[in-house]
């Protein structure tokens, strides 16, 4: 008995990204005008037919190639991508400290009253 996977199998796949886009199976039936029911049968069928197929890719957001060509591993490197070499990188991260910004701010802030106050005190002094 093999527990192998099919590389295709476009009812796993319309799972997978759905799950991905956080949408639960109640949704997807409401967006296609059909029972969760149904949509559970959908995602445990091998295959579906183009027009199913394509009212399903409009309901997800994406192309019927997306979900065709769809992968763990693709959304798995995507990610790693992200986090490598994108905005979460340590190669992209701030080069001060924001503690240091919020002091530095704090004693202009702090020498600007003080300034104010010896300007009061000579308009008092003029008097």
């Amino acid at each position: 008995m093999s527990t192998t996977t099919k590389p295709y199998h476009i009812g796993r796949k319309i799972s997978r990204i759905r799950e991905l886009k956080d949408m639960k199976q109640e949704a997807l039936a409401q967006a296609l005008g059909m029972s969760q029911q149904s949509v559970s049968a959908m995602e445990n069928s091998e295959n579906l037919d183009e027009e199913k197929l394509k009212e399903v890719a409009k309901a997800l957001g994406m192309t019927v190639e997306a979900i065709k060509n769809f992968s763990e591993e693709a959304v798995i490197n995507y990610f790693n991508n992200i986090y490598d070499h994108g905005i979460f990188s340590t190669g992209n991260h701030c080069n001060f400290n924001a503690l240091d910004k919020v002091v530095e701010l704090y004693e202009r802030l702090v020498q600007s009253e003080k300034d104010k106050n010896e300007y009061l005190e000579k308009l008092l002094k003029g008097k």
